[in-house]
């Protein structure tokens, strides 16, 4: 099975001239779902990982199920003002301005081993603002996986630039 072939292409979202990567068509597909969270899970079996963090919203899909055959816990990581208890934030850049991610103050401990977990890594925006989120609360950052990678814009270097080693199991070139 190759893994590409079950993720929808949807041009022209959310603007004219982008292709969107729609990976709930994989998620629905049981085989594709399973083969998926295997590959991604394979380089940390047997290892320590003590938490994996899962960026809003399809990276708790994928973080939980991660997490869960790593004997790991899961933390979510969200956008601003979802989170009910306390909370670090980080601001981060868009193309079109600026967000805020936040997680709870307490979901990882100093010295824990965290694994960053999304279905797409493109600009790397988001991506590099967790990161960095997780070192401020004082995380190992091990690695950060995604399903796709889209490097012709750059965010995967970005993270292998803050010293966070990224595993991806497709790539979309040229865009």
């Amino acid at each position: 099975m190759n893994l590409a072939d079950t993720i929808r292409a949807i041009p022209d979202y959310p603007k004219p001239g982008i292709i969107f990567r729609d990976i709930t068509t994989l998620l629905a597909n049981a085989r594709a779902f399973r083969r998926t969270v295997d590959e991604l899970v394979q380089p940390w079996a047997g290892g320590k990982i003590d938490k994996v963090a899962g960026i809003e919203a399809r990276g708790f899909i994928l973080g939980g199920a991660i997490a869960h055959q790593l004997s790991a816990g899961f933390v979510p990581i969200r956008k601003k003002g979802k989170l009910p208890y306390e909370k670090v934030s980080i601001a981060y850049s868009l193309e079109y301005g600026v967000d805020e991610m936040e997680m709870h103050k307490d979901g990882i401990l100093p010295g824990e081993h965290v694994l960053l977990v999304d279905d797409l890594i493109a600009t790397g925006g988001t991506a590099c603002a967790a990161a960095t989120l997780l070192r401020e609360v004082g995380a190992i950052v091990e690695a950060a996986c995604f399903v796709v990678d889209l490097p012709a814009l750059g965010g995967a270097e970005k993270l292998r630039a803050m010293n966070v080693p990224v595993r991806t199991l497709i790539e979309f070139e040229g865009e």
